[in-house]
């Protein structure tokens, strides 16, 4: 049967004023589900929702927030078996990937910021001796600074994990006190209503978590644009956050950008390339490289170039793609049929602009579904658009280099800068190579992440920091107290 769903506002499921949008399985084309067209007023009584909410729940013990949050974690495992399928369904993932990658980790993340709303928020400062002065006499003034929540926060979440992403912005905002209005990715909102189900199951009091979605771009602008939010939280295309930024800017709205990416994989001749193979080759892996953080643009020294594409190319025979809910699929469909025409679009701008196309390059010969062959693209050069600008999609572009300076240069030269990665059997090498990098992170000899490490990117890649306690500074304000000693 398929799911219908309602807006969520003030503590009440509300009938949408925009009726209701499709919601396409992508590896079927078959319809999950009917998402809710809000309208802008929906919207606008969303944000005005949360910000009544906001003076209790901002003054609710962290006990009581903690205890809210663990509840809903809890209650998030016990469905975890629906919400596989479900996140499945509406996303494309394979079911390893909508199980440990999406699922778990949502419900691993109000675990985590259930202990977070314990986290100290106050920090004593060193004492300042003021001498007497028009500000009045001498003394020993005493000061404590102290994390606030910030107030009505909007999240607006990507298509590409409709767990993970939306539980680390809901999650540390109510752990901080801070009320919430959650505007989803149309492709794949389902999942996002199971999470405010087990929300309100746990006792989230009315307002305090408000779900508004939509098709239409009116709906986000809404989410950003009203005057009781105090803050956006946003995941998704740098256009888009440039756009948002902008509404912003104009009332001084505090700002989380996570953005584009263009993560450049810089293999040097010393490497383990079997174990950077095996790295590079999650971009076809997971979300079917619809993701941030991939290393889609490899540096490869030209001692090991060829050899390097040659591996890359056996890893790429053993990627089963198909139907993400079949055992043995590696690689299941990107999120639209519009997404996989405009990931073939860049393959085929890659071999206009002189890349070789060493294997993929073809839509897979599926009847039904938004498939795109994992491609790996080389021969190319640092002027191309193939490698300058980010596909989201399961495409590896190779780029040679000579020597360590001339890596540096290329892994700089771009608009981005969330994750780059360096594998070299030299670790002092490889520490002092990413040290120079211009990216919000680095991984050294592995593409795994330390989930308490910030998370953001320099350059267009966002702005602000959040993961572990540092999502718990982003969603907060600070405020200094200062007293004669």
């Amino acid at each position: 049967m398929t799911i219908t769903e309602k807006l969520y506002v003030g503590g009440a499921w509300t009938e949408p004023e925009g009726g209701h949008y499709e919601v396409v399985n992508p590896a079927t084309e078959e319809v999950v589900g009917l998402a809710p067209e809000a309208s802008r007023a929906q919207v606008h009584e969303a944000a005005a929702a949360a910000r009544e909410a906001f003076a209790g729940w901002s003054r609710t013990k962290p006990e009581e927030r903690a205890a809210i949050l663990d509840r809903a974690a809890g209650l998030m495992a016990r469905d975890a078996a629906a919400h596989v399928e479900l996140a499945r369904a509406e996303t494309g993932a394979t079911t390893a990937t909508a199980r440990s990658m999406q699922v778990a980790v949502g419900s691993a993340r109000f675990r985590r910021y259930a202990r977070g709303a314990l986290e100290p928020v106050e920090q004593a400062l060193p004492p300042q001796i003021s001498e007497a002065g028009p500000m009045g006499r001498a003394g020993v003034l005493g000061a404590v600074a102290v994390r606030r929540p910030v107030g009505v926060v909007t999240c607006i979440t990507s298509y590409n994990n409709p767990w993970a992403n939306p539980a680390g912005k809901i999650a540390p905002a109510l752990a901080m006190g801070n009320t919430v209005v959650v505007k989803p990715a149309p492709q794949d909102p389902l999942s996002v209503f199971a999470m405010v189900r087990a929300l309100e199951e746990a006792g989230v009091p009315a307002g305090v978590v408000n779900l508004v979605t939509g098709s239409a771009p009116a709906v986000g602008e809404a989410a950003v644009d009203s005057p009781d939010v105090d803050m956006v939280s946003f995941t998704g295309s740098t256009a888009v956050g440039q756009a948002i930024g902008e509404v912003c800017g104009r009332t001084l709205k505090r700002q989380l950008m996570e953005l584009g990416g263009k993560g450049a994989a810089l293999v040097f001749d010393d490497a383990d390339l079997d174990a950077a193979v095996t790295g590079i080759g999650t971009t076809f892996a997971f979300y079917s490289g619809q993701i941030c953080t991939a290393p889609t643009r490899v540096l490869a020294q030209r001692g090991i170039h060829d050899r390097l594409v040659e591996k890359l190319t056996d890893h790429l025979s053993f990627m089963k793609v198909g139907d993400p809910a079949e055992r043995g699929t590696v690689v299941g469909p990107v999120i639209s049929a519009a997404h996989r025409d405009r990931v073939e679009s860049y393959v085929e701008l890659g071999r206009k602009e002189g890349a070789r196309v060493v294997a993929g390059g073809e839509r897979p010969d599926l009847a039904k579904g938004f498939y795109v062959a994992p491609t790996l693209l080389a021969d190319c050069t640092a002027g191309m658009r193939v490698v300058r600008e980010e596909i989201f999609g399961p495409v590896v572009v190779v780029v040679p280099f000579d020597d360590e300076e001339e890596g540096i240069a290329l892994a700089g030269d771009t608009d981005y800068g969330l994750i780059d990665y360096v594998w070299s059997g030299d670790v002092a090498r490889a520490f002092r190579v990413g040290a120079r990098l211009r990216s919000g992170g680095v991984g050294i000899n592995t593409v795994g992440r330390n989930m308490e490490a910030p998370f953001g990117g320099f350059k267009k890649s966002g702005v602000g920091r959040d993961v572990g306690s540092y999502a718990l500074h982003a969603y907060s304000e600070l405020q200094s107290m200062v007293w004669p000693g």
